[in-house]
């Protein structure tokens, strides 16, 4: 039996908060690359892709568990890995040779044999011609085959891609997508395996032979899809959209044995919340009010439609699901009755509906709106609900969540909030209540 090329045993990694408390990211993670395949992992934030990522190229070290290369442990960087990150991270001063030179070089090639293989991979990936460029004369699609070079001139085993493409606009991440496809379907490239980190649902299905998905906080993998499509594939062809449709739907799912009970999702006090703004809310339900859907929507429709990004989305359809305005399930998106009251209130009425969703099911936001109403100045300072924030967050993660519910406490006219002095308080018309 061939070891794999990559194996990783119940890994677990944590960060230390600013605090000094410990932060689990990963957690007995269990994960095979073996010779020949593409496998791509999906999850939300928070869920350690890149982080898993990093400890497969020898950049971060495990806590607890193995990860190794062909049998090996990993301690450092590995000499058969390469990674493609989502920045184009190109040395502004250095001509697209010497940018693509720099590992040869650090592995100490002499300059004849670096110039050869310099010159073998821009002409494999497109960019023959291009070497004496600098990077600010390169469009963003040639600034990451630039990045793409980089890592396929070290001639890797095991080639990692962070996010490769999500910089780039459709089309052009489409073509190098398929570029890269190209040069490994056709063997013109010796890497034996690829893990691909995407936020893209569609993009993993096209490229992958398996699709991970990961949970979040910790990050644990949960699903796992087989794709037994030929290559190249086509997006609009029925089994790819099944298999899109399918993705979107464990993306979305919450635990079977707590829809089965009919349980509400829990959300406490130090709950993730998703980053949707209320713009983004108020879009997401109006279109799928509207006709063609009219309140009823295939999430890849759906995101098709809006023309925007499926991470842009996700956290969108998290929060009006999270405040009872749409029911998630099997991939699907459907308005509920209360959703269709939102949509079709004047305004005044949309804001107080909103803000009585906000207090039933997001504790956060009516723990912030009791502690105003037990104040007798009726103002506390936003620091105070940061410090609670951080008993369970990051700091940037706590500071997220408590702009996203202020942003929601704002426009349901929960409570008030003063950008200039970071003070929180209760609207006038609940002091005027309080006072009555």
């Amino acid at each position: 039996m061939n070891t794999p090329l990559m194996q990783l045993t119940q890994v677990d990694k944590g960060f230390r908060l600013s605090d000094g408390t410990a932060r689990t990211v990963l957690e007995a993670v269990d994960f095979t690359l073996k010779e020949g395949e593409i496998v791509a992992l999906l999850g939300k934030s928070g869920s350690g892709k890149s982080t898993l990522l990093r400890i497969m190229a020898g950049l971060v070290r495990v806590d607890r568990g193995e990860a190794r290369y062909r049998g090996h442990p990993i301690y450092a960087p590995v000499s058969g890995v390469a990674m493609v990150f989502q920045s184009f991270a190109l040395f502004p001063w250095l001509t697209v040779a010497q940018n693509v030179a720099l590992g040869l070089e650090a592995q100490g090639i002499d300059l004849r044999e670096r110039e050869t293989r310099v010159d073998e991979v821009l002409e494999l990936i497109g960019l023959s011609g291009f070497g004496g460029a600098l990077p600010r004369e390169l469009s963003g699609g040639m600034k990451q085959r630039v990045g793409i070079a980089r890592a396929l001139v070290m001639r890797p085993d095991v080639l990692l891609m962070d996010e490769a493409f999500s910089a780039l606009d459709v089309l052009t991440g489409e073509t190098l997508r398929d570029d890269v496809l190209e040069l490994w379907e056709e063997d013109r490239i010796p890497t034996k395996g690829i893990l691909i980190v995407s936020h893209n649902i569609e993009e993993a299905v096209m490229m992958a032979d398996r699709v991970l998905i990961l949970s979040s906080d910790p990050g644990r993998i949960r699903s796992e899809i087989k794709i037994n499509l030929p290559r190249p594939r086509h997006a609009a062809t029925q089994a790819v959209r099944s298999l899109v449709d399918e993705i979107y739907g464990l993306m979305t799912m919450r635990p079977t044995t707590d829809v089965a009970l009919g349980v509400e999702p829990v959300v406490h006090m130090g709950y993730r919340l998703p980053d949707a703004d209320m713009d983004l809310i108020e879009g997401v339900l109006d279109l799928l009010a509207d006709s063609p859907f009219n309140g009823h929507a295939d999430l890849p429709k759906l995101s098709e439609f809006a023309q925007l990004a499926d991470d842009v989305l996700f956290p969108a359809y998290e929060a009006v699901s999270l405040l009872g305005f749409a029911h998630l399930a099997g991939g699907d998106i459907t308005l509920t009755g209360l959703g269709r009251i939102f949509v079709e209130a004047e305004d005044n009425d949309k804001r107080a509906l909103f803000g009585r969703q906000l207090l039933n099911h997001i504790p956060l936001a009516a723990y912030i709106r009791h502690s105003l109403e037990t104040e007798e100045s009726g103002e506390l300072s936003e620091k105070l609900f940061l410090a609670l924030l951080e008993e369970s967050l990051k700091k940037d993660e706590a500071e997220s969540v408590l702009d996203v519910v202020i942003e929601w406490g704002r426009y349901g006219e929960v409570y008030e909030y003063d950008f200039h002095t970071g003070k929180l308080t209760l609207p006038d018309h609940a002091r005027e209540t309080d006072g009555e």
